[in-house]
């Protein structure tokens, strides 16, 4: 019984939550403490992207075609006709089907071979694998989950893989993931420390996580054994795991461990799972065919009934010169009334168009190409036009009622310039030697002496923060950029000519722009090489920190941290981040120095942030050290934890100074929202920023006019009066609801314009992301039931909302909220980040911008285009002439077969309710004809619509 209870323990006791990890071999080389080694099994390298083989084609294509209503009822008509005596051939019917399914089959079926094809490039790839010692050439599809590769300067990762050993000094190597997110960027990756030389002999076990799709979430640790020690274990995170789909650039060669495989790795994740979107002319479309669908039986039942009333009478059950058989006569009457009614049907069935779901496939497929191929959406500056990523949409961007769009990025263009700074209370702008401004001396170029305002040892820990704390790499030569060498080169008061990029590498605009800002100041970042961050000062000193943690910037903490080491043994923590989350973490003196100005900035429009440091003892350092270090190892909940740590650090700091940043707006921003609001639609900005910031670019945007009355629902105006909160929210709410909705003159949606609203008071609406969270999830409270109901009339009335301080989660939540609405509003999302792929994929419509922030927008939106302006000739040329198209194309499908039936319909009164046709049958054949050459090709009058230009 003992021995049962520790084997239990064993297997149940130790972890409950396993399941969610894999173990990995290195080299399928088992670990010294394994008694008995079983390799574990894992799926193979094999992608798979497409839907059928030789052996399945054609019964699973057959019933995926007639899931669909139409083809499904056209398929018992046919067997109506084959099994009943009908007036119609089975022909005619029978025929068109076959057609339709045939030319959709085959479709299908090339789509499909391509697919293949394109599978077999990949999987039959040449690639080589570090086996027992020696390198062996496999073809890609044959690499497990433990081969140690070899991978060269740009070959593509087969696989999902763990950095084991790079050609570089510094253990790192460089990959582009254009094929994964479209960022041209190049990413730095590093090895996994203490892993040998001589991976032959190597001998290590990886716990990670199951495959997921997140392209930048990994959690892992790597167990390295040797002889006579005890394992030394690393952490393993996204800065180690090489993906499947990258391409590795400026290192010669590097080695790593398959991890995942095949359809488990990111990429084959990423491509699954998208849900299809139906456009509001497609649901309109079904709607319609159950109607017709009910019109058809109700001539049905109504010929049948009429047919045996009439035959009810004496003389009428059977003509004189055609008598009933005696079989006839024997039939049952119900049975006999159920094969009319079956052949009323059939005589019928024209009602239903067989060949309008191709034709209008095939015209959505045809007019995607369009606006592919529209002059007016090309970009010179990135020489890309627009991209289709579906053609199911496009009557829908002529319908959109509400537009939710990103601020930066978007409405701006994500193009950082450095403005000035507020060190210690005291505002520094820089100035050359056209410009007279505050805080620098004047000379001819950039500007190495500082008025020392605050003093200049503030000044200069201002300056090293911002050289220090940030991701920024510089860019090597044969990068686009400068060269090292020409970076150490500096001289006094020299800025080095930087290249689009200015010569440094970060994965945000913000940081860069902070970083060049320190160069024109004096203060200039030489780059990181093995943990050792360089700097130049003033006097062209190099200063040399040791980089002992990074602490990661994320949507929710909204600051991001580093732990360095100076020469004289100093620990220094510097952080930066949004106002909202620096400031309850320093000293209130110090905030009351630098608000003022912070506040001024934004309402100004620029970007701020807040730069803050801390000096760590040993102790602190050591238990901080420990705790990220523990933190980084855990499989579970490692993320809870790593924030736990990270709150704990980020806390008593000094506050050094603030940032202004200035983000211009889109080339035509202003006319595209104005043009946009003049058709009818609402326009709400959805963005993380700071309130003040968003106002000013909304105001630029002409969203908010001057005399617009702004309504504002935020933590500051729930904060005055010195009462609870959900109080007065309630409070508030009543009173915008009563001026905006009760007292305003009624005016349709359709007319809401700049014309229109000028004779009555414009409102717009501003709402911050803490009270959203009261709104969208009230208390229980009965007044609180209301909140969501108040909250959407009064934004309805507004010209323009504003939503700051948004995280993207929530950026979904308003959009789900709206779409929801009464009237069920077509809603339209735009944004070029990857907090914007949340709200692309809630809404109706997604249109991704081809900016800078990489491309996951893109990757997940319906269409994407290159700047805003474009959106405006997307919407009011395009989407309004597809919308008009599909809509005079269904229509007159239903309307040709309602008039080919009509005629049918009423002759049955005229020859005894006996099924017998009206039309000779070449009509008939005639008429099948022209839904087969339908089938095949749009119908010629509306392709001609689409031919001209926009």
């Amino acid at each position: 019984l003992d021995g049962c209870c520790f084997f239990l323990f064993l297997q149940f006791g130790r972890d409950e939550r396993r399941v969610d990890s894999r173990t990995i071999y290195v080299g399928h080389r088992p670990s010294p403490d394994t008694e008995a080694f079983i390799p574990p099994k894992f799926c193979d390298n094999r992608i798979v992207s497409s839907k059928y083989t030789v052996w399945n084609f054609l019964p699973k294509n057959l019933f995926e075609q007639f899931r669909r209503i139409a083809n499904f009822y056209f398929l018992i008509i046919f067997l109506v006709q084959v099994i009943v005596d009908t007036p119609t051939s089975p022909v005619t019917s029978g025929l068109p089907l076959f057609f339709v399914i045939t030319v959709t089959a085959i479709k299908q079926g090339y789509e499909d071979w391509l697919r293949h094809k394109a599978d077999n490039e990949v999987n039959k790839y040449p690639v080589t694998v570090l086996e027992d010692g020696r390198r062996l050439r496999k073809e890609s599809e044959n690499i497990k989950v433990g081969d140690v590769m070899e991978v060269v300067e740009d070959e593509t990762f087969p696989c999902d893989l763990i950095l084991l050993q790079s050609s570089r000094e510094d253990d790192t190597c460089y990959v582009t993931t254009a094929s994964l997110d479209g960022e041209s960027n190049h990413k730095t990756h590093y090895t996994v420390p203490d892993t040998e030389k001589n991976l032959e002999v190597l001998s290590g076990t990886i716990e990670c996580e199951q495959p997921q799709p997140d392209l930048y979430k990994f959690v892992g640790r790597m167990h390295i054994y040797r002889r006579d020690q005890e394992p030394a274990v690393r952490s393993l995170g996204p800065e180690n795991l090489l993906l499947k789909g990258a391409t590795l650039k400026n290192t010669k060669k590097i080695y790593g461990v398959a991890v995942y495989t095949g359809m488990e790795t990111k990429m084959a994740l990423n491509y699954q799972g998208k849900s299809q979107k139906r456009s509001a002319v497609e649901k309109s479309i079904n709607a319609f065919l159950l109607v017709y669908l009910c019109i058809l039986v109700s001539k049905a039942l109504l010929c049948t009934t009429l047919k045996y009333v009439w035959q009810s009478r004496p003389g009428q059950d059977e003509p004189w010169y055609n008598h009933k058989t005696q079989k006839e006569k024997d039939t049952n009457l119900y049975l006999k009334m159920f094969t009319d009614f079956l052949s009323f049907m059939v005589l019928f069935n024209f009602i239903i168009p067989v060949s309008m779901y191709v034709t209008v496939e095939m015209q959505k497929f045809l007019g995607s190409f369009f606006i592919a191929w529209d002059k007016d959406f090309y970009d010179p500056e990135i020489q890309e036009g627009a991209l289709v990523n579906t053609s199911d949409l496009n009557e829908e961007l002529g319908q959109v009622e509400f537009v939710f769009t990103d601020k930066t990025g978007t409405l701006t263009q994500n193009n950082m310039e450095f403005i000035e700074c507020c060190i210690d209370g005291f505002q520094y702008k820089y100035r050359d030697s056209r410009t007279e401004l505050d805080g620098f001396s004047v000379t001819d170029g950039p500007v190495n002496k500082l008025q020392q305002k605050a003093g200049r040892e503030k000044e200069e820990l201002f300056l090293r923060a911002l050289c220090l704390c940030h991701t920024v790499q510089v860019k090597e030569s044969g990068q686009g950029g400068v060269a090292m060498d020409q970076i150490d080169g500096l001289l006094d008061g020299d800025v080095p000519r930087l290249g689009e990029q200015g010569g440094f590498i970060a994965s945000s605009p913000d940081e860069v722009a902070l970083v060049k800002g320190a160069m024109k100041y004096g203060f200039t970042f030489l780059g990181l090489e093995c943990k050792q961050m360089k700097i130049q000062n003033r006097n062209n000193d190099i200063e040399v920190y040791d980089l002992l943690h990074v602490l990661n910037f994320d949507p929710v903490r909204r600051r991001m941290s580093v732990i360095v080491k100076s020469n004289t043994g100093e620990k220094l923590l510097f952080c930066k981040g949004a106002d909202s989350s620096i400031f309850p973490r320093v000293k209130p003196e110090e905030v009351d120095r630098i608000r003022m100005h912070v506040e001024r900035n934004a309402t100004e429009g620029y970007r701020t942030l807040c730069v803050a440091y801390k000096e760590l003892s040993a102790e602190e350092f050591a238990r901080v050290d420990t705790g990220l270090r523990d933190a980084r190892l855990a499989l579970q909940d490692r993320e809870e934890r790593l924030m736990a740590v990270y709150n704990q650090v980020e806390n008593g700091m000094s506050l050094i100074g603030a940032t202004a940043v200035e983000d211009r707006l889109q080339e035509e921003a202003a006319e595209t929202m104005e043009a946009l609001q003049g058709a009818g639609m609402k326009v709400w900005v959805l963005t993380g920023d700071k309130m003040e910031t968003a106002k000013s670019t909304c105001y630029a945007c002409r969203l908010f006019q001057r005399g617009t009355e702004l309504l504002e629902l935020t933590v500051r105006t729930l904060e005055e009066g010195g009462r609870k909160r959900e109080e007065r929210m309630h409070e508030l709410l009543l009173d915008y609801h009563k001026r905006a909705v009760q007292d305003a003159p009624p005016v349709k949606a359709a007319t809401v314009t700049r014309r229109w609203s000028s004779a009555k008071q414009e409102y717009g609406f501003i709402i911050d992301g803490a009270t959203l969270s009261l709104v969208l999830n009230p208390s229980l409270e009965a007044n609180s039931s209301r909140y969501k109901s108040l909250f959407l009339q009064i934004c309805e009335s507004c010209t323009a909302v504003l939503c700051c301080r948004m995280a993207p989660l929530q950026k979904a939540q308003i959009v789900k909220l709206v779409k929801n609405s009464k009237g069920s509003p077509i809603t339209l999302s735009i944004g070029d980040g990857a907090n914007d792929v949340s709200m692309i994929l809630e809404a109706h419509v997604g249109i991704g911008i081809k900016g800078k922030e990489g491309r996951q927008a893109v990757r997940n939106s319906d269409y994407a285009i290159p700047k805003l302006k474009h959106l405006k000739k997307l919407l009011l040329g395009h989407g309004h002439l597809y919308y008009m198209r599909i809509a005079h194309l269904v229509q007159y499908f239903f309307y040709k077969n309602l008039c080919f039936i009509l005629p049918q319909f009423l002759y049955q009164f005229f020859c005894g309710y006996s099924q017998q046709v009206s039309v000779p049958a070449t009509v008939t054949r005639a008429k099948y004809l022209s839904d087969l050459i339908q089938s095949g090709t749009t119908n010629q009058e509306h392709l001609q619509l689409s031919l001209p230009p926009l």
